[in-house]
């Protein structure tokens, strides 16, 4: 008997015992090869020692202060470390305990800009179907999953969400990438455009779009399309890089590949490495002015927000990626990954799509290739999937109604940066071996 309140009330848990590399081992001595990194977490593995060290020296000098009495230098180190490596303008840093916080904190600091240059008509926000920000209600509002929204939707400040950059499905064959990525943009100006551009605060989407929609990446000039958007009418562009961030994608911020700077920006998971619970947001400078010579003070804040003991993890798991280039590790490593899901699943009758950045690569499984027909969601083939790859010792990020909330399957693979070729080899058989057993298995 459990007194936990699980995620799953009808599902038994193996119980993980230790972890050290990028292998979990539960009590019964089985071990697992972590596949997704959690939930795109770990990107140094488990249990490096440089972090560990920089986590107990931290606690023996100092375990906690509350940010509303006191700033911290670990604190100030973070913040330097991530505006030193930051895009071009970004200037300050709000320290937070999760990525959902980070998105909440993130839609406040919009909303409240706007205030603070008097501009309060501005209340709307824009974001895209098949999203996912968070679990909190403001973050769970402007998200697109539509699975985890349903039971709290009458909860939720009203949202608009136009079409997700989803090219694999969405992209007519007469249109080239980029065609369709501006057919995409004329359609958030004419949402902009009904709702009342002076309305606005914010459009918020991911670079690379994680959990619902399986490492979608954008077509070429997309987010330039947004960026000039958000210039030309005053709306603030918010950046969701919780999940892609922080080096999953093969440079530190997923935006870097698109040659823009975000005005607001979420990171979170890759920022502590799982160490610890950290996320933060990233604040261009012309929005931390507005505060400055506003009101002087954000109207927010957590309990735990900048938590020494975190912000030593987070600020050691930095340092390591900088002094390990483990950064660039996951932009190779994620070239190797993919060259061999395309030799070992790329023509696969029911892997319809393999895509994803560095480190960040998922498959959609289709019924058939040829009409890209998903297969039933009463199959749940994507827990099929996850509970095949487990019994053979390897964790995977598997998801179902990836389409529209309730059709479609996807399988996300986000390893650790320290990834070796073998740990490659490994991952790649095991999870063709689960897919096998999967399919093999549904009802005739």
């Amino acid at each position: 008997m459990t007194h936990l309140f699980h995620r799953q009330l009808r599902q038994t848990l193996p119980e993980a015992a230790s972890a050290k590399g990028l292998y979990i081992t539960d009590t019964a001595g089985k071990t697992y090869l972590d596949a997704c990194g959690g939930a795109a977490v770990s990107c140094l593995g488990h249990n490096h020692p440089d972090v560990i060290a920089a986590m107990a020296a931290q606690m023996a000098r100092l375990d906690y202060a509350h940010t509303s009495f006191f700033t911290t230098r670990v604190a100030e180190e973070l913040a330097d470390t991530l505006i030193a490596q930051a895009p071009e303008g970004i200037s300050h840093v709000y320290l937070l305990s999760s990525g959902s916080e980070a998105m909440e904190a993130a839609l406040k600091m919009a909303r409240q800009y706007f205030v603070e240059l008097g501009q309060p008509r501005r209340t709307n926000f824009i974001a895209r179907r098949q999203s996912y920000h968070g679990n909190t209600l403001g973050a769970l509002a402007v998200g697109g999953n539509a699975w985890r929204r349903a039971q709290f939707a009458p909860l939720l400040i009203d949202v608009t969400h136009v079409a997700p950059c989803y090219e694999y499905r969405d992209r007519l064959p007469t249109e080239t990438p980029e065609q369709y990525g501006q057919r995409l943009v004329r359609e958030l100006e004419a949402e902009l455009l009904r709702l009342g551009p002076d309305t606005v605060i914010g459009i918020c989407a991911e670079p690379v779009v994680g959990a619902t929609l399986g490492a979608a990446p954008p077509v070429p000039g997309y987010f330039q399309g947004i960026r000039a958007l958000c210039d030309r009418y005053g709306v603030l562009l918010i950046a969701d890089e919780v999940m892609c961030g922080m080096g999953r994608t093969g440079t530190l911020h997923a935006l870097e590949q698109e040659g823009i700077v975000p005005d607001i920006m979420a990171v979170a998971k890759g920022l502590g490495g799982g160490y610890q619970a950290i996320g933060a947001v990233l604040a261009h400078g012309r929005v931390y002015d507005a505060f400055d010579s506003g009101s002087g003070q954000f109207m927010h804040g957590h309990t735990y927000i900048g938590h020494p003991v975190a912000c030593a993890a987070a600020l050691e798991v930095q340092r390591v990626l900088q002094r390990e280039k483990l950064v660039e590790a996951s932009r190779v490593q994620g070239l190797a990954l993919r060259r061999k899901l395309d030799a070992a699943l790329g023509g696969h009758a029911h892997v319809g799509d393999i895509r994803g950045r560095g480190l960040f690569l998922a498959l959609e499984l289709v019924a058939d290739r040829a009409s890209k027909q998903p297969f039933d969601p009463k199959l749940r083939l994507n827990g099929r999937i996850r509970d095949e790859a487990l019994a053979r010792g390897l964790m995977v990020y598997a998801m179902g109604g990836t389409i529209d909330g309730r059709h479609g399957d996807h399988v996300l693979l986000a390893p650790p940066f320290t990834v070796q070729e073998r740990d490659l080899d490994t991952l790649v058989e095991r999870l063709a071996e689960s897919v096998e057993a999967a399919l093999a298995g549904l009802p005739a």
